[in-house]
């Protein structure tokens, strides 16, 4: 859900990967470091969609955006899409008793009622929450995301649903499996499995997967 690369870098990464014959020459900025975060770089932050307003945004996408292929409301038609999320039928206190046990770190949440303007549940009010990061070092986007569906899923079993194909291209698969890349993670998430459990099942790939990119990273740490 995020390569941790910079565009110039993901280039390499394809061409590597993918075994692409192309002339790629890659101007390394100066001064750079991989951990260094928008908020400490005295930059204006460009957002690069109407849906991506700020640079905390981005940082809870990787999670958030896996409400597309739900019928909860990931924020869109506020003015803080992917900071919120709710619904019409959300019952804030049962999914809060949901949450706990979780194990989310650097992340709490707000109890909010907001009505979209275009998307999901336009001109109706959803009661959900507004999330709000408190520490980035801690906080995982992507174990945030499925961990807050799971709890969805369970606590309003009646009311929670995968939306229905299409979804962008795509006219057979569910949206949540092409979000995810496959439907193994859904089927963790609707049987319940610990988080935990579901987090260690990618571990492996991940490794995997930093291993591969390593040739390809041109910034110190």
């Amino acid at each position: 859900m995020r390569h941790g690369l910079t565009a110039g870098e993901f280039a390499r990464f394809v061409c590597a990967a993918a075994n692409v014959d192309c002339d790629l020459d890659v101007v390394a900025m100066k001064g750079w470091r991989r951990s260094g975060r928008f908020d400490t770089l005295g930059f204006h932050w460009v957002y690069p969609s109407p849906n991506m307003p700020t640079w905390e945004t981005a940082l809870l996408y990787p999670g958030m955006v896996l409400f597309e292929g739900t019928n909860i409301s990931e924020g869109r038609g506020t003015t803080m899409p992917f900071q919120l999320f709710g619904a019409p039928f959300l019952d804030c206190k049962r999914f809060l008793e949901g949450l706990k046990g979780a194990g989310l770190e650097g992340v709490s949440f707000r109890s909010v009622t907001y009505e979209p303007v275009f998307d999901k549940y336009s001109g109706e009010p959803c009661f959900g929450f507004q999330i709000h990061i408190t520490d980035i070092e801690r906080f995982k986007p992507y174990r945030t995301g499925l961990a807050i569906l799971q709890a969805l899923s369970l606590t309003h079993p009646d009311r929670f649903s995968w939306l229905d194909p299409p979804y962008e291209y795509e006219r057979e698969k569910l949206p949540i499996d092409i979000l995810i890349g496959s439907g193994s993670v859904r089927h963790m998430v609707e049987r319940g499995q610990e988080i935990e459990e579901i987090e260690s099942g990618w571990k492996q790939q991940l490794e995997e997967y930093r291993e591969k990119r390593e040739p390809c990273l041109l910034y110190p740490e």
